[in-house]
């Protein structure tokens, strides 16, 4: 693995960070408070040919891998304008349906993501299953020509921004009783599925919705690959969207780190600059060898995924460090910005919300302690 970016990377950061810095976070912060979707960044993107980037070329993607997504991801965050719905429609929905689906759904979805004029958000969470897949209740029933959903999904992100939903499915028991899942693209207009928004106190441009199925129809080429192979599928999934969260973390720490360094530099109560305080540069410092290691550890698990390595260690070890160093950068920076900090001209709060959230989802920081006790160091499963 090459620790060093290559030149075409070095490009896209600088290409991707000029366009997220013409928007820049005050753009971010007024629509994070609004509720509001960055539509205009996101079409900026799009337009760039950066949404797709890891989309293949006979698609109308850029062709690359996992590893320029995550480029993205990093530099719209650390210029203060981190999108949630990347981790979700061009991580996901685009590797999954890139990987699993058939040619008819490739040729269908594949182009309107890679240009951003489509987006297709990924629905699994359910109200009483939590971080458990094996309890999904959510079932599809094979009825003739078509499949009949039924049940309840839960905080799922942008289904107001999207086309169609990425839909994880009960459609029967194995052997021991275990669920059999599977995928399914579903419009999000389909007749009988009701969105109801669910408010949180984040303050974030994507809302959160549940969503209930009453007997939607779909039909019988909405599956995505085979009946059954819903865990499979799934998983090829959930670690892009853990690096890509990963790479969103880095991107708010650089971002908050740098707003910090650069008040600090500036603020001057008594005979020198608040940042010649090792009180204040202390956590600042700290914080910064947090976020470039877990940078180190992102791009790792990037490198993995492209060259169809296990990566769910890398995966896991990365969401958890990521979200860890956002965290701590977001928190000092506020506490180097004084009352300043809560204030909103500064605009800092919407990234401790969305850092706080991102150390929640899309897997908790308790889960991953799970995953490297059990898989990494052979540990008894504990749960």
């Amino acid at each position: 693995m090459d620790f060093l970016d290559s030149d075409e990377h070095r490009d896209l950061r600088s290409a991707v960070g000029s366009i997220a810095a013409g928007f820049g976070g005050e753009y971010y912060a007024e629509h994070a408070r609004a509720g509001e979707p960055c539509h205009e960044l996101w079409t900026a993107l799009g337009d760039a040919g950066f949404i797709g980037v890891n989309i293949p070329e006979e698609y109308g993607g850029g062709g690359g891998g996992l590893a320029d997504l995550t480029i993205v991801c990093e530099e719209i965050a650390a210029q203060g304008t981190p999108i949630l719905l990347l981790l979700v429609s061009a991580a996901i929905s685009a590797e999954v349906i890139a990987e699993f689906g058939s040619e008819e759904q490739r040729k269908e979805w594949l182009p309107g993501l890679a240009s951003g004029r489509t987006r297709v958000v990924f629905a699994i969470t359910e109200p009483n299953a939590g971080s458990n897949t094996h309890q999904l209740a959510t079932t599809a029933v094979r009825s003739g020509d078509e499949w009949v959903i039924s049940g309840e999904k839960y905080y799922i992100s942008g289904v107001d921004e999207a086309e169609a939903l990425l839909l994880v499915a009960r459609t029967g028991r194995g052997e021991q009783g275990a669920a059999k899942l599977s995928l399914f693209l579903v419009p999000t207009d389909a007749p009988g599925m009701q969105k109801i928004p669910l408010p949180v106190d984040v303050m974030l441009p994507e809302k959160q919705h549940t969503l209930r199925f009453d007997e939607v129809r779909v039909p019988a080429s909405a599956l995505v690959g085979e009946e059954g192979a819903g865990f499979r599928q799934v998983f090829h999934g959930l670690n892009p969207e853990r690096i890509t969260g990963a790479a969103l973390c880095v991107g708010i720490a650089r971002y908050a780190l740098d707003r910090a360094s650069r008040y600090a530099k500036d603020r001057q109560v008594w005979s020198a600059p608040i940042g010649a305080h090792q009180g204040v540069s202390h956590p600042l410092a700290k914080a910064k060898i947090e976020t470039e290691l877990a940078a180190l550890m992102t791009h790792k698990a990037a490198w993995l995924h492209d060259r169809g390595l296990p990566a769910g260690e890398a995966s896991n070890m990365a969401k958890y460090a990521a979200a860890e160093a956002a965290l701590a950068a977001i928190d000092a920076a506020i506490q180097t910005h004084g009352g300043n900090g809560v204030a909103s001209e500064f605009g800092l709060l919407p990234y401790w919300g969305l850092a706080r959230l991102l150390r929640i989802a899309p897997v908790n920081r308790e889960m991953i302690l799970n995953f490297v006790a059990q898989h990494s160091l052979g540990l008894p499963r504990s749960y």
